[in-house]
């Protein structure tokens, strides 16, 4: 036994506790020694004394169910989760919530001020200070730079390079004290990657340690200015006794590091890993927990990858950032237009140019396109990053309305770079690359396309196309394609490039073939 009277002895931190049977039965002796002695008044002092010094400060510590998809809390085992209706998926894990629990860490700046009801008028808007980093493309994802006491969560796949890009922006400010805290690398491997990047600062330190109370000793004594955690969910509080990665162990280590950004005005960022779905690891609250979370994606074959924002507090959600990874670390892209358009002297067919937008940022990609006689019954349908539902729609709007015979052919398609679109205004480029292999006629090089189809064969209007026109005049296009329902969003006039406007697949095809 471990309790007693609905009170938890010291017993209760292990399975067999005879010290506490020890205790409890000396306890009893000397309670009855004194009222033998008629010493009552002695034998109650006694007894209190003993409740309230011994057992009361115990620890009481219980299991709860978590849900390994959303993180909610149950006391026994559901079959479904109530708030994410994910089947199997709670988990027991050990939780400790006794009355001895203090916080990690303690604030080292001045006194916290008492919270107050304060009117929405009275309150004084000003701009927040931001922190000016060298990486521009993670300035724009950040919606003008790093927020002082925000906090960061980056997830991404495992080798996508989430190490090397913070630990090359970490050494890149000098200006700042800069706590590296990792769990996952020794000292040698981060100082051999530091040695590779050949970028030198002197105020930046790292930590290898994945106890939480340690980590927040070692922020006491360094104050540091930035804190980087790679990655969150190696990190442990000895306050749970869950293992680290554990649903508990993430949120509780995730609040320690919330509260300390924003009581001490800190940046913070939380290197994370994702799941097989390609969701991010841990319970859901953690990305409700904090400012910004930043996704980093790419296909690890290629060498671009993509800083995306999905949630960001302090700006705007439609921005990306390009990089190219590098044997000397992550290069900025800052045209990257340029770089996914093949620069080839002879023309081929099947490729179209599409003006595309990937978040606020304007881009020119190559679709490629590959038609053939199919050998098997059932002809195949292959991509890569393009929908393939998507490709199956613009097949049979091609087969009804032009009455183009693809139910016997192979179709591929790609996009150049390794990159995933999911911009609407892809598919006329798309048609186009598609008609360009099945006639094995090229397109001319210097024409590009914007424009999304519809069931009926009809090219529909795409947003923010004065940006996409601009794009394609600054790369040296001499013509660019759109929908005739795009006419009143732009003055031809402002532009050198020819605009040519249509209704139909059927016109286009007829334009170019």
């Amino acid at each position: 036994m471990s309790e007693f009277n609905g009170l938890v002895s010291k017993g209760a931190d292990s399975n067999v506790s005879p010290f506490a049977f020890s205790d409890m039965l000396l306890f009893l002796i000397l309670i009855h020694v004194l009222t033998s002695l008629s010493l009552q008044f002695f034998a109650v002092i006694f007894t209190t004394c003993f409740l309230k010094f011994y057992l009361y400060p115990m620890s009481k510590i219980k299991s709860a169910f978590f849900c390994n998809n959303c993180g909610y809390e149950s006391t026994k085992w559901l079959g479904k989760c109530p708030s994410c209706n994910t089947w199997n998926s709670f988990v027991e894990e050990i939780i400790d919530k006794g009355n001895n629990k203090e916080q990690s860490w303690k604030e080292y700046h001045p006194e916290k001020k008492s919270a107050k009801v304060i009117a929405l008028q009275d309150v004084v808007s000003s701009e927040e200070k931001r922190i000016i980093t060298k990486d521009t493309e993670l300035n724009r994802v950040l919606g003008g730079g790093i927020v002082c006491g925000s906090i960061v969560l980056v997830a991404g796949e495992p080798g996508i390079g989430k190490s090397t890009l913070f630990l090359q922006d970490a050494l890149m400010m000098q200006s700042l004290t800069i706590l590296y805290i990792s769990g996952e690398e020794s000292e040698h491997q981060i100082k051999m990657r530091a040695d590779r990047l050949k970028i030198s600062n002197e105020n930046f330190y790292l930590l290898t340690e994945t106890g939480l109370q340690t980590i927040f000793s070692e922020i006491k004594k360094l104050k540091p200015e930035l804190v980087i955690v790679d990655s969150i969910q190696t990190l442990q509080s000895s306050l749970i006794d869950s293992g680290a990665g554990s649903v508990s162990q993430i949120r509780e280590c995730a609040a320690e590091f919330q509260r300390f950004a924003k009581e001490t005005n800190t940046p913070v960022f939380l290197i994370g890993h994702i799941t097989k779905d390609g969701t991010i690891a841990g319970p859901k609250i953690l990305e409700h927990m904090v400012d910004t979370v930043l996704q980093f994606e790419g296909d690890r074959h290629y060498a671009y990858r993509i800083l995306r924002t999905l949630k960001n507090r302090f700006g705007s959600t439609a921005e990306l950032g390009i990089y190219e990874m590098t044997g000397e670390g992550m290069h900025i892209v800052s045209n990257p237009s340029e770089i996914l358009i093949t620069q080839r002297e002879e023309q081929l067919s099947g490729t179209a140019i599409s003006a595309t937008l990937e978040g606020m940022r304007p881009l020119l990609i190559e679709v490629q396109s590959l038609v053939t006689q199919s050998v098997y019954g059932t002809p195949q349908r292959t991509v890569s990053g393009f929908d393939l539902r998507r490709l199956q729609l613009l097949l049979a709007v091609l087969e009804k309305r032009g009455g183009f015979l693809f139910g016997t052919k192979d179709v591929f398609v790609n996009i150049a770079g390794g990159l995933k679109i999911e911009d609407p205004s892809i598919d006329l480029s798309v048609i186009v690359a598609l008609l360009s292999s099945y006639e094995d006629a090229p397109v001319p090089h210097n024409i590009c396309f914007a424009g999304e189809i519809g069931l009926n064969g009809e090219i529909r209007a795409v947003n923010r196309i004065e940006q996409r026109i601009a794009e394609a005049e600054k790369l040296g296009f001499e013509k660019i394609i759109v929908s005739k329902y795009n006419k009143k969003s732009f003055n031809p006039k402002n532009f050198k490039i020819e605009i040519v406007a249509f209704n139909q697949v059927q016109e286009v095809y007829q334009h170019l073939f």
